[in-house]
């Protein structure tokens, strides 16, 4: 592990030393020497060739040259399955992969650590599979919590975003493979997704929906970028020219690739004027793609320049010459052991403990004989489902077997299904109400299970089907008739522990209100159910803190409160502005069902002495603050440490508070724990969209340390001058 911890900490170039950079500058020269040498070879027909798909997933290279297809797979769980024209499996036996955690299951760790595990370890296994690019990782914002693809991404902050997408995009690239970060920009709903205009502030653009993004490229240094589907201000992001020609590859300086979504170019002189290098798509007929045979019509006809596609084949080149045209490539490996415990402790570090108010957690096994396990999540797998990127795990643990492996033959479990998890929207009743009703003879068989039993563990909330990529749940309830499950069980056995499973918030506030114990779970890999059982028998202490705000109503949320979801018209217009997640509650004073950062433990931790290093700052130094946290319980365990930042007397509008700084930390029983963050001053600058740049306010600024938003420990105060 520290291997791989030095690999993230050290691959940034100038840690390098003065040599390495030097070495460095000499290859890059040469690798671009080599391009520039290559492009003149290729006729115009073997460029346009390289600049569109040829397969689901490939690309073309010119075999004359040497020149290889460039090839890429799905993420963000893990390796896809091979599959054929159509999206059929290719049956294959060789590609089984290890189904890693979701996104908001590895957001909700609050650990990059493990973020660059995640990102090594499927780039392992892409490179075992002989795959260039990697799509993934995914991270657009959580604007609001039916997005049907909330499960891939990772939070509703982007400072949270951020410092994941960056150790993330470091683990995949470690590989020699190339990480493709999406979907850039603001692609935040799955409703007419592939229609939908989203007006934005040029201040909000920056603040909220950029910055991960930014970061994936200028520190990452992300090699390739997935163009989203949707329009901003009236433009297809696949030929947007300020986003992708002014913004990614003029100020950030982006050397890599972009390519469209799979079917989200809709131009061919736009999109390759206007920055797109590389079309993909599903259909079979790869002469009538935008950039293929109307491209080269374009070409000859004097609308697109010959300099413009060598640009892309540069570009692809370029990113080829650090994967499949690299030096010294490493030889990947599939669904190795070694991977099994990243999935792992992926899975037992995101699990977020919500209520514990009868310490029926951990279990302690020496006064329970028997344990009714009840809900179809309890069988349910999660590699597969839904519409988009699966993994056909080499193997998934699910949450009774996970029990049973843990608990062996010293306790007497008994299942019941509950309730059934099959899912099978229509057009016409696209996430209707057929689904939402209890099995009365499934209710009566749980409540039997429930009333002969010591316990009851009841696992409910969504599955794969239910979310998922290409339409967005119509309410936050819970789904399959559980809150009827929930009622029977609880009434049958007070000692019953609700595990919720899911990718996104959903309404339980009766549960919050009715129930004494809950457990909050998520799509959680190949290891999900013997992660889940340790942790519910105390063998790890939960650790977990939600990546997202649990609205108490849907109508609390801002998007919902505002109208502005999900539009009129096929536009949108992002009327909460900078006010989006915990920004929004924390500002208006609405209190979430549960807020943004929350997780408890089985310990205690109190915090003490928060102290900046200095009382005065300029604008380009770094901020060090302290904060002491002492663990008064008897269990080990970690924390999070969160750092908000608050403005006092801005002259412009701002959020209450903003996360500015977070630190993972272990701490024995008993024993109290240093913490120190770090906070660039320039990161508490607002973007000022007349002057089209960052400016940090002189004046008093509060910082905030504490376990989530609304629980602030301790605070004191600097000054910028």
């Amino acid at each position: 592990m520290r291997k791989r911890v030095s690999g993230y900490i050290f691959c940034g170039v100038l840690l390098l030393g003065g040599g390495a950079v030097n070495a460095q500058s000499k290859s890059a020269g040469s690798t671009d020497a080599k391009i520039s040498a290559i492009i003149k070879k290729l006729t115009l027909e073997e460029k346009i060739a390289m600049v569109h798909a040829n397969g689901l997933f490939s690309s073309a290279g010119v075999k004359r040259l040497g020149i290889p297809d460039l090839v890429s797979d799905d993420g963000p769980l893990g390796v896809r399955e091979e599959v054929k024209p159509g999206w059929g499996s290719a049956n294959l036996l060789t590609d089984s992969a290890t189904f890693f955690p979701n996104g908001s299951a590895l957001a909700a760790t609050w650990n990059p650590e493990l973020a660059y595990r995640y990102g090594h370890d499927m780039g392992e296994e892409a490179r075992a599979r002989n795959k260039q690019v990697m799509l993934a990782p995914a991270f657009n914002i959580a604007r609001t919590p039916l997005c049907g693809r909330t499960y891939e991404y990772y939070s509703e902050d982007p400072y949270l975003n951020a410092r994941l997408a960056v150790a993330s995009v470091h683990g995949i690239q470690s590989q020699h493979v190339a990480a493709c970060v999406k979907h850039f920009a603001v692609n935040n709903q799955e409703v007419e997704r592939d229609h939908v205009s989203v007006n934005i502030d040029e201040r909000v653009l920056r603040e909220i929906y950029l910055p991960a993004f930014k970061a994936s490229i200028t520190e990452g240094g992300a090699w390739t970028i997935m163009s989203a589907y949707n329009k901003v201000r009236g433009v297809y992001c696949s030929e947007n020219d300020y986003l992708l020609k002014k913004i990614l590859k003029g100020e950030w300086k982006f050397k890599g690739l972009v390519m469209s979504d799979w079917g989200g170019t809709h131009s061919t002189v736009a999109a390759a004027n206007n920055g797109l290098d590389l079309e993909m798509g599903s259909g079979e007929k790869y002469d009538k793609y935008y950039f293929a045979t109307a491209l080269l019509d374009s070409v000859k006809a004097g609308k697109v320049t010959v300099a413009t596609i060598d640009a892309k084949v540069r570009r692809i080149l370029w990113v080829m010459y650090q994967t499949s045209l690299s030096a010294n490539q490493p030889k990947g490996s599939m669904a190795t052991p070694a991977h099994s415990k990243t999935a792992y402790e992926i899975a037992s570090e995101s699990i977020v403990l919500l209520k514990n108010d009868k310490h029926l957690l951990p279990l302690n096994t020496s006064g329970i004989k028997s344990i009714a396990v009840i809900g179809d999540n309890a069988t349910h797998t999660f590699h597969l489902g839904g519409f988009g990127a699966g993994v056909k795990a080499k193997y998934e643990i699910n949450a009774l077997t996970g029990l049973k492996n843990r608990l062996g033959s010293s306790v007497n479990i008994k299942f019941a299904q509950g309730y059934s998890g099959v899912y099978h929207p229509t057009k016409e009743n696209h996430n209707g109400d057929d689904y939402n009703h209890s099995d009365p003879a499934m209710v009566s068989e749980a409540v039997a299970a429930a009333k002969s039993t010591d316990m009851a563990i009841l696992f409910v909330g969504g599955n794969r089907d239910y979310e998922s990529e290409g339409r967005d749940r119509k309410d936050l309830s819970l789904p399959f008739g559980e809150q009827t499950l929930i009622d029977a069980v609880t009434a049958a056995n007070p000692n019953t522990i609700v595990v919720v499973v899911g990718g996104a918030p959903y309404d339980i506030g009766a549960i919050k209100k009715n129930n004494h114990t809950i457990v909050w779970s998520w799509y959680n890999g190949s290891e999900n159910g013997n992660a889940l059982a340790d942790v519910l028998l105390g063998k790890i202490n939960p650790s977990g803190k939600l990546p997202f705000t649990f609205p108490a109503s849907l109508g609390d949320s801002p998007a919902h409160a505002l109208n502005a979801y999900p539009g009129n018209d096929l536009k949108v217009d992002y009327k909460e502005g900078i006010l989006v997640g915990y920004r929004w509650f924390d500002t208006k004073n609405i209190d979430p069902l549960y807020p943004f950062g929350y997780g408890l433990s089985y310990t205690n931790y109190d915090y003490d002495g928060l102290y900046a290093d200095r009382a005065t700052y300029k604008s380009t130094d770094n901020i060090t603050a302290t904060v002491k946290v002492k663990n008064t319980g008897k269990y080990a365990g970690k924390e999070t440490v969160q750092l908000y930042v608050h403005k006092s007397g801005s002259k412009v509008d701002r959020a209450e508070k903003e996360l500015k700084a977070f630190k993972k930390v272990w701490i024995a029983a008993g024993q109290t724990a240093t913490v120190t963050l770090k906070i660039p001053a320039k990161d508490l600058a607002y973007f000022d969209a007349t002057a089209m740049k960052w400016v940090v306010e002189p004046g008093k600024y509060k910082l905030l340390a504490g376990t989530s938003s609304k629980d602030i420990k301790k605070e004191t105060t600097i000054n910028i001058n």
